[in-house]
């Protein structure tokens, strides 16, 4: 089942020393989560259960190891001229970093004050825990709708499709860049009706400024074994690439342009 929101008491005016926070792992140059070269740190804890998950490790709080906001914004700092340089920044990424919004809001913040881009990868199935503040210090969401049929979705992930929606909705009305990211799974998210009216809610949204169709794949099957979880798609093949290019066409056609697709 998944877990319950980790909730650790908000900084107020605190240092970001006194902030703590669960966390899996650290990228010092990423280059697939937000625009140029980026420093990623993977939060611990998730609310949902996706079947595809490819960071199975990384949905569990146990398995995180506590450091505080300091220590990462020491860390990040070593790097600011570089990301800065290479047109990067800091992303947030897990798990959902909103399994733990006041660790995730101190790192942001301070990443912000090195003058740093500010991306949050999430789910938006826990949005409503990214209050005003966070969201000042994200200039960029990643989002990602798993699937657009409430019931894939609940099928697909244990989670309801409903409070993502409305995190998609506040994120517009705040006038927030967002990528949308779209796991394309043969069987499961292939629909190709479903594309295209999430094709147009982005369209409708005016915030997208991106698409990405990720397809598919198994690089993260030893996790599961490792863990002994019972994964379900072992049988599943990556969509072929007709697939896929067939999905970027239906979010470049009902998009008119609004976005880029990938």
């Amino acid at each position: 089942m998944p877990q319950a929101p980790f909730h650790q008491p908000d900084s107020g005016g605190n240092s970001a020393a006194s902030v703590t926070g669960l966390v899996h792992s650290v990228e010092s140059c990423g280059t697939v989560d937000g625009p140029g070269i980026r420093f990623v740190l993977f939060l611990s804890g998730c609310s949902l259960r996706c079947r595809y998950c490819h960071n199975p490790d990384a949905s569990y709080v146990r398995r995180g190891q506590t450091r505080s906001a300091a220590d990462i914004l020491e860390e990040l700092a070593r790097y600011r001229d570089f990301l800065q340089a290479a047109g990067g920044g800091l992303t947030l990424s897990g798990g959902d970093p909103l399994f733990q919004p006041a660790f995730a809001k101190a790192v942001l913040k301070g990443g912000k004050a090195m003058g740093l881009h500010t991306c949050l990868d999430t789910s938006g199935h826990l949005g409503a825990n990214a209050d005003g503040e966070l969201l000042e210090h994200t200039d960029l969401v990643l989002l990602d709708i798993k699937a657009w049929n409430p019931e894939r979705y609940r099928n697909l992930t244990g989670g309801e499709l409903r409070p993502t929606l409305e995190f998609a909705e506040r994120l517009a009305a705040l006038r927030k860049p967002v990528w949308l990211r779209y796991v394309l799974v043969p069987g499961l998210t292939d629909d190709m009706e479903d594309m295209a009216q999430l094709a147009r809610c982005a369209r409708r949204l005016g915030n997208v400024e991106r698409v990405d169709i990720l397809p598919f794949h198994q690089m993260g099957r030893f996790k599961w074994d490792e863990l002994d979880l019972d994964y379900t798609l072992r049988d599943v093949r990556e969509p072929s690439a007709e697939l896929t290019e067939q999905a970027r066409s239906i979010f470049r056609r009902e998009g008119i342009s609004r976005y880029e697709v990938h």
